[in-house]
């Protein structure tokens, strides 16, 4: 009796610490942000939805603990039907996963002890091969902090057709085609983005804690943020809140299903390199306790010193401009022109972003879906130029 009502208070407390992790609504003024430049934001979203470059977006921007903005713009399906957008819609972040959940189960593992950046990758997969020089048969193991700033020598993908002609098209299959595949480069000399290297650190990460990634992401991030609409494979509202990517062949169009064919195919949804699902709310307050040192309304995610580092390029690896699991200055970098060479983030194939300036404890947050209906779209260009009207919006640094 006395430990079901134990699990009772514990469920009730867990319930509480859920719901009260929604960021404060705050007008821009309120934090130094002057409304009147931030509104530029919109003439150019309203623009890339009319020039067909996207079919709708969501905007949100985070200052000091407080969502000073957030706004949906065009809509979040064209096919079959047209669905309006909405602030609450729920986005495939594609490639934003990496840095979300891996990157930051990571730096968990490393805060307790678990791993270490300079561990090779075999001490946690025995049969994942070196990197080996084709001359002299010189020798060179692969480490975590490798995987981590894209500089592992692993290729970019795998193909899909390939894993499926050679029986590997599955979980398993993945990562032994990953220890032995052959490697590009010698490891810690070249940047080459690869969505191998993240597929490798989830293996890593669901051998040492003994959880899926989806079973570690939300009880370590997810669920202690309460962020409600987060998950990889979302069902129920989080699914009915979610916008479609791409048409497929049948004339369906993938919903609550994960874009990335690796991720999808292979990894059954739970995957490495993509396959997480959320939306702008949820990752303000994501963001806010990234910008607070790793805490965020009482609830401590990562320790401040574990943030610093996740955020800073390692020593020895300034010229490729990578951290631990997030960008800072290589050429997928969407940050603009005017945040500081501290700001940090990450694109997603599918439309998505992530900005966050520590020095201005600024964040922005612009979800789209430009895969929808048929890949075409395009949000390079409007990633920074919407940096950098909310970088300029900043006109109080002191507030």
């Amino acid at each position: 009796m006395i430990h079901r009502f134990s699990l009772f208070l514990l469920l009730i407390s867990i319930s509480g610490t859920v719901a009260a992790q929604k960021l404060k609504s705050v007008k821009p003024e309120k934090v130094g942000i002057a409304s009147s430049r931030l509104a530029y934001a919109d003439n150019a979203i309203n623009q890339s939805v009319t020039d067909n470059e996207i079919p709708g977006a969501v905007l949100a921007v985070v200052r000091h603990n407080k969502l000073v903005y957030l706004k949906a713009y065009g809509n979040k399906q064209v096919y079959p039907d047209t669905i309006a957008m909405t602030t609450n819609t729920v986005f495939d972040l594609a490639s934003v996963s990496k840095s979300v959940s891996i990157a930051i189960s990571t730096m968990l593992l490393i805060e307790r002890g678990q791993i270490r950046g300079r561990d090779r990758v075999s001490l946690y997969i025995p049969d994942f091969k070196p990197w080996k020089d084709s001359v002299t048969g010189r020798t060179r193991n692969i480490r975590i902090v490798d995987l981590l700033t894209h500089t592992s020598g692993l290729p970019p993908y795998a193909s899909v057709d390939e894993l499926r002609k050679n029986n590997e098209l599955s979980p398993e299959g993945l990562i032994k085609h990953i220890a032995n595949v052959e490697r590009n480069n010698e490891p810690s000399t070249v940047f080459d983005y690869s969505c191998l290297n993240f597929i490798t650190l989830q293996q890593i990460i669901e051998k040492v804690s003994g959880m899926t990634l989806q079973q570690f992401a939300q009880q370590n991030i997810f669920g202690p943020l309460g962020m409600k609409h987060t998950d990889y494979n979302p069902t129920g509202e989080t699914l009915e809140w979610t916008a479609p990517t791409e048409r497929q062949a049948d004339g369906s169009v993938l919903k609550g299903k994960v874009h990335d064919p690796l991720a999808r195919l292979a990894n059954l949804g739970i995957s490495g390199n993509a396959g997480v699902f959320s939306n702008a709310e949820d990752l303000a307050i994501l963001t806010a306790m990234l910008l607070n040192g790793g805490e965020i309304n009482g609830i401590r995610i990562l320790s401040p010193l574990t943030v610093k580092a996740m955020r800073t390029v390692p020593f020895g690896f300034e010229e490729f401009g990578r951290a631990l699991g997030w960008d800072v200055y290589s050429p997928y970098a969407s940050d603009g022109d005017l945040f500081n060479t501290s700001a940090f983030g990450h694109t997603g194939y599918t439309g998505t972003s992530l900005t966050i300036d520590p020095e201005t404890d600024t964040a922005v947050i612009l979800l789209t879906n430009r895969v929808h209906p048929d890949d075409a779209g395009a949000v390079s260009r409007l990633r920074e130029v919407v940096a950098n009207i909310v970088a300029a919006s900043i006109v109080d640094l002191n507030k």
